[in-house]
């Protein structure tokens, strides 16, 4: 979740994942299997132990709207903005919660990274379309967040991507490498107190998306 000063593209994604994974410090890093998508604005409890000792899982959503130059004239989003799509969500919902990244950056010198993500373009998303991202926390391993991710335009329901992504929690070294560390406890029971938190009101128009089963 720590935005880098070159493009987001697949190849970092890959060399960060690479690395925790060589040291041993990444674990459950493949079990990232989708879960049953509920409703675009539902939260749900999540339970940090592992999706086998907990029923529901954390889910958050956010309306944005697509903006000039994120897609082609044909309405394919760039793979970059639909990373930032995504990350954008992330942000807010650690901000939720009471964990702003700008604050773990500065205060603990300690981040989410990203280990690996992997997104799929759907349909099309044009300039001025509102768009519902959506997070549900699929995963949780002792570094690890699994994500899955999907975009969907907020007044048809069509599906615009979809994916996955795993975060590393890590501390940020003095010369500026990287450490795997254990999430926090009390960072793990504000997720799993995310239920009952409100979500944020919207920011347009209503939206007519029906529940997923």
């Amino acid at each position: 979740m720590c935005r880098p000063s070159i493009p987001v593209d697949r190849s970092v994604a890959v060399i960060l994942f690479a690395y925790f994974a060589q040291r041993g410090e990444l674990h459950d890093s493949s079990a990232m299997e989708p879960v049953a998508a509920r409703a675009p604005n539902a939260v749900v409890l999540a339970d940090p132990a592992g999706p086998t000792e907990g029923g529901g899982m954390a889910m958050y959503w956010k309306e944005i709207t697509v903006n000039w130059g994120e897609s082609d004239p044909f309405g394919l989003v760039y793979y970059p903005r639909i990373v930032a799509w995504f990350n954008d969500t992330e942000h807010e919902l650690f901000r939720i919660i009471g964990f702003p990244i700008e604050q773990m950056i500065k205060n603990d010198r300690t981040t989410f990274v990203m280990g690996e993500i992997h997104f799929r373009f759907i349909g099309p998303a044009a300039y001025g379309d509102r768009i519902v991202t959506t997070i549900t926390l699929a995963e949780v391993g002792e570094h690890t967040l699994h994500w899955n991710c999907k975009a969907k335009n907020a007044v048809t329901g069509a599906q615009v991507s979809e994916g996955r992504a795993t975060r590393v929690y890590a501390r940020i070294n003095e010369d500026g490498t990287l450490k795997a560390q254990s999430i926090p406890v009390e960072m793990l029971t504000a997720l799993r107190e995310l239920g009952d938190l409100k979500h944020l009101g919207s920011n347009s128009g209503p939206t007519r998306l029906a529940a997923e089963r």
